[in-house]
């Protein structure tokens, strides 16, 4: 049984991986600022959660002590420049230096698609930076770079079906930009197997995998689509790039993480699909689900679970 440290474990997507590497027989590790937010994944008999500060050296340093591999899904959508750099740079290289000095060589970074040294947000600029500094590392580095993900509890296509179940219409915008969703499931199959690193054509280390769906849809389309399976569809009305930047700018202002923001606006002035410059899910053996194939089982049956379900009675609606 091997041991692997999962940086991000707590999140949507690394409840789901360390689900996935605990049924295939991994001991994991996974580190919290608070073990309460953990509790998703506290239940499984080979997950260890620890309380640790993983932007601390000498904390990450002794959390990949004693471990095989180290998986990074850590990641953050809205934030400064300063907060960008600290997360998708600073960070990795933090975790290349510890790995580095304990001799841990095996390493699964999650990146996106999309990510370049030039590219029009912060965001990618940043997520690339992190990306050269891991491969500048001399570590057995596979690196995965999805679309936007989905999945039951993600904060994508639920969000937009709790809004249709309350107003009216959706201005939306951006919402002629370009994904190729794929689902939670399939991201954390091709973690696990990167990590187990057999019965393929060849090694996957030193490579990069696009994650992607088989359907490219429009942000629009992927509204519809959440209406549809969820509680209603409601009209979708696409805004001009003035407002939909004044919107954005208004939302960064809110309490709470932004629906929306400047940064992600100029994110999706690039279509976020594979570009077939790099082999795909199928080349690891997974072939994709379709959105329309997943998201009916989830949409639409979270009942009082509805993360919209204060705004419902009155009060605010929680940070999306």
């Amino acid at each position: 049984m091997k041991n692997i440290l999962v940086l991000g474990g707590t999140g949507f997507v690394g409840r789901h991986v360390c689900e996935k590497l605990h049924r295939q027989g991994w001991r994991v590790t996974v580190p919290t600022r608070r073990a309460i937010k953990a509790a998703a994944v506290q239940h499984l008999p080979r997950v260890t959660v620890v309380e640790a500060d993983v932007h601390d050296p000498a904390q990450l340093l002794a959390l990949v002590n004693g471990h095989d591999a180290v998986v990074n899904l850590i990641a953050i959508l809205h934030g400064t420049e300063e907060a960008f750099e600290r997360v998708h740079v600073e960070l990795p290289l933090a975790l290349s230096e510890a790995c580095v000095a304990d001799g841990v060589r095996r390493l699964v970074h999650i990146s996106a698609l999309g990510v370049s040294l030039d590219g029009p947000s912060r965001y990618q600029r940043s997520k690339a930076r992190g990306e050269e500094v891991l491969r500048g590392a001399g570590l057995d580095l596979t690196v995965l770079r999805p679309s936007v993900i989905f999945g039951s509890g993600d904060r994508f296509l639920n969000v937009f079906a709790d809004l249709q179940s309350i107003f009216p219409v959706v201005p939306l915008a951006s919402a002629g930009a370009r994904f190729q969703p794929v689902w939670v499931e399939d991201v954390a199959t091709a973690v696990a197997v990167c990590l187990a690193d057999q019965g393929l054509p060849r090694s996957t280390v030193g490579q990069t995998f696009e994650c992607a769906g088989p359907d490219v849809l429009t942000l629009a389309e992927l509204v519809g689509i959440a209406g549809r399976y969820g509680s209603r569809q409601r009209p979708v009305l696409p805004l001009p790039a003035a407002l939909a930047r004044l919107q954005a700018g208004v939302m960064e202002l809110m309490p709470g993480e932004p629906l929306m923001s400047r940064d992600n606006l100029d994110a999706m002035s690039v279509d976020n699909v594979a570009t077939q410059q790099w082999p795909g899910l199928s080349s690891l053996g997974i072939a994709p689900a379709s959105v329309h194939s997943v998201a009916p089982t989830y949409l639409g049956r979270r009942g009082g679970r509805s993360k919209l379900l204060a705004f419902r009675q009155g009060g605010r609606p929680p940070a999306v």
